[in-house]
């Protein structure tokens, strides 16, 4: 049924081992493991470890909210990043002139990039630091080239280690709207954050492993209709309730979806806690203040 659509994993249903812990941060930490085919059929998605970290959804985060944020997605990517790991690249999916779309690009935007540095840099400095390559490849609307197939022709002449893919998603609950983080090892496909699936990029097709960080941005019209008219119902009864309202607003507004009307200053605020997370995650070794001298130069 439709009405269960998302691209969280902790969102997808019963039937995952998952795990739910609140951290001393006030961060939600649940891990998914889909370990089965028979479950992946189900649920719609790959085999994996599927992290979500989350928040209150605020429009403004304190500080130290967002520095543990981007600390725990460190911690998650660096857990599922290849050992030994040495040249990455880092991919920013999505239109960036549409803002619930431009999460991706505007990541990269603030990646510390590194494999261009070799010898510009301190010698105590270039010794602590891996080489980090990033790129926004666009959408196929607009560049007429499949996604997969730029990030193909990429590792190909880079050969990096693994990839980090960074793309805006879909959420069952409006309350999870730039207030969540999923980090997954089992790669992503673009575009289906707003039902406009794309090539897959994993493992498979680009031939390395493949990271996927992703940020709801969006929900559909009737999921929001959905959950306010199914609380009025229990158990049961709510199913039907979504499944009625899924139908009627579908039929008159179609696949619409929604973003908050602050969507600007979310994008902004979640691509630098994003940015962070990556950062130190490819650099553990550099310190907070070095990574922001070396973005500036």
């Amino acid at each position: 049924m439709r009405t269960k659509w998302t691209d969280l994993a902790m969102e997808a249903g019963a039937g995952p081992k998952a795990e739910t812990r609140v951290l001393d941060s006030g961060i939600e930490r649940t891990v998914v493991a889909i370990e089965d085919a028979g479950t992946a059929r189900r649920l719609g998605r790959p085999m994996g470890c599927y992290v979500t970290l989350s928040c209150p959804q605020l429009l403004s985060i304190e500080l130290g909210m967002r520095r543990a944020l981007s600390s725990e997605l460190a911690q998650a990517l660096a857990g599922m990043l290849p050992e030994e790991a040495k040249t990455i690249l880092v991919t920013g999916l999505g239109n960036r002139s549409v803002t619930p779309d431009a999460l991706g690009p505007r990541v990269v935007e603030r990646v510390l990039v590194t494999r261009h540095m070799h010898g510009s840099m301190a010698a105590d400095v270039e010794e602590r630091v891996s080489d980090v390559c990033a790129a926004a490849p666009g959408v196929l609307g607009v560049t007429g080239i499949e996604t997969a197939e730029v990030l193909r022709g990429m590792v190909e002449h880079v050969k990096p280690d693994a990839v980090i893919a960074v793309d805006a998603l879909a959420a069952r609950s409006s309350q999870r709207i730039c207030s969540t983080i999923q980090v997954t090892d089992t790669g992503i496909t673009p575009g289906s954050g707003v039902g406009n699936h794309r090539r897959a990029l994993t493992h498979e097709t680009l031939g390395v492993p493949v990271i996927a960080v992703g940020v709801p941005m969006v929900v559909y019209a009737w999921s929001i209709a959905a959950d306010a008219l199914a609380s009025l119902g229990t158990g049961e009864e709510e199913e039907r309730i979504a499944a009625c309202v899924q139908r009627v607003v579908s039929a008159q507004l179609g696949e619409m979806i929604v973003t908050p009307r602050e969507v600007d200053a979310l994008v902004e605020r979640m691509a630098g806690i994003v940015a962070d997370g990556i950062n130190q995650a490819l650099h553990p070794l550099l310190t907070g203040r070095e990574i922001a001298q070396l973005m500036a130069q």
